[in-house]
């Protein structure tokens, strides 16, 4: 195991894991100790339309993958329109890989729960929903722990902290439907429907959650706003890059000796992330990865000193997504991979479109002929036509995102697919998968 040294440990920039390893730090008492609800009170003296200034020169992107500026979503928001606004946080965390709002709402309620009341005073919202995953339990009990706890001080409620601000904070759990972390598939749920994406325009800055102006944000960009607005937004532009400032944190999964949360200044490498991790597992090498999940296209060891930005990603062909960093080594199958996240989006698909039900249901099926030994070169073309067919074609990004792994790892992988094609590798699935696969 690999010594971080000392500039890469600076990297480290522990804004909203800082509270992480605080004994009882889901308390609010903890909370409270540790400048808890102070951002509050400072915002809550400040005009609304302030406080959306802020947050847009401070440059916070969306944390949930797209990466859109938080202060230009919060300003689309028509003000005097006689419509209640909505503010709704988006925590059906459920992409394989992504890991980082889970553990910030199961050690650090309370900061998100602030980051609500304060967007919602910005955007003059008197009802605010905190959307989470079924599966998710633990972090949902803790959730609606902190909650409760911000009404018995007032924080939540009529009146806030006499400010003549009044809000309702509610905490719903979803049914474990991936769709539901697409934004208009989760507002339909929200409202009762079956999770399915609505079509846009109309918008959700104007027609979202009962047909009235809503921001739906990530768990992550919305605890990003209780420290911007006690430190300002020089201080948060200090960490990062120019276009993509601000701290994020990296979920570091795979082949590595310590798994885990690293927060660090946006542009950090992967070389540096895994310094900070502790290196590869002894006996493993870096082949491939995610830099985002497994919707975000695989990028390969070559990659090593791409900076882990927006646009540092982008450049190199992939996105930069939830910052899930799967960490694939020598001993690890890039066909196979695709294949299990292949089952997962075909599984998950809502099946509203063509190109997302059919596509995935097809691909699935060709991947388990390759894998059985039973592939053809032809295979390796018409999976190709399936993705061009799905992409940009499908009603909402699920199916997009499907497409990643698979032209990502025939791009710098297609020697393993012609190894199970010509038989230089043993096929990893059986004949019993072929059934229905024809």
């Amino acid at each position: 195991m690999t010594t971080p040294r000392p500039e890469t440990v600076a990297k480290l920039t522990p804004v909203l894991t800082k509270r992480w390893l605080s004994p009882d730090a889901w308390r609010i008492g903890t909370y409270e100790q540790l400048d808890g609800y102070a951002a509050l009170r400072k915002a809550l003296k400040a005009h609304p339309d302030d406080l959306i200034q802020l947050i847009k020169d401070s440059g916070l992107r969306g944390r949930g993958g797209a990466g859109f500026p938080t202060g230009l979503k919060w300003g689309f928001i028509p003000q005097g329109d006689g419509k209640p606004h909505y503010l709704v946080v988006n925590a059906d965390e459920g992409e394989p890989g992504t890991c980082k709002d889970l553990p910030l709402m199961t050690h650090d309620p309370h900061a998100l729960v602030e980051g609500v009341i304060i967007a919602s005073y910005a955007i003059r919202a008197a009802r605010a929903y905190i959307y989470i995953r079924g599966e998710a339990v633990h972090a949902a009990r803790r959730l609606r722990n902190a909650v409760q706890e911000a009404y018995d001080k007032g924080y939540l409620g009529r009146n806030i902290l006499r400010s003549g601000y009044d809000l309702e904070l509610v905490v719903h759990s979803g049914a474990g439907a991936y769709i539901c972390g697409e934004e208009t598939a989760l507002l339909d749920s929200l409202e009762g429907f079956r999770g399915q994406p609505r079509l846009r325009p109309p918008f959700p800055a104007t027609h979202g959650l009962y047909a009235s102006p809503t921001v739906v944000n990530n768990v992550g960009t919305i605890a990003s706003v209780p420290p911007i607005v006690l430190g300002g937004a020089d201080w948060w532009k200090s960490m990062g890059t120019e276009k993509s400032s601000g701290p994020m944190i990296y979920s570091l999964s795979g082949r590595i000796a310590n798994p885990g949360q690293y927060e660090c200044s946006m542009g950090v490498t992967l070389r540096e992330l895994l310094e900070l991790a502790g290196g590869m597992q002894p006996g493993h090498n870096l082949r491939f990865w995610t830099p985002g999940g497994s919707s975000t296209p695989l990028l390969a060891a070559e990659h090593l000193d791409v900076p882990l930005d927006f646009e540092g990603v982008a450049a190199a062909g992939s996105i930069l997504g939830t910052t899930a960093t799967q960490i694939f080594s020598d001993q690890d199958c890039p066909v196979y991979a695709t294949y299990r996240w292949l089952e997962f989006y075909h599984h998950e698909s809502c099946g509203k479109c063509t190109p997302c039900r059919e596509g995935n249901y097809w691909m699935v099926r060709v991947y388990r002929r390759i894998l059985a030994g039973q592939g053809t070169h032809e295979d390796l073309d018409t999976l190709l036509d399936t993705c061009d067919n799905i992409l940009g074609r499908s009603f909402c990004g699920l199916g997009d995102g499907a497409t990643s792994s698979v032209t990502s790892s025939l791009k710098y992988f297609k020697q393993d697919y012609l190894d199970y094609i010509e038989g230089r590798t043993a096929p990893k699935l059986s004949e019993k998968t072929l059934v229905g696969a024809h």
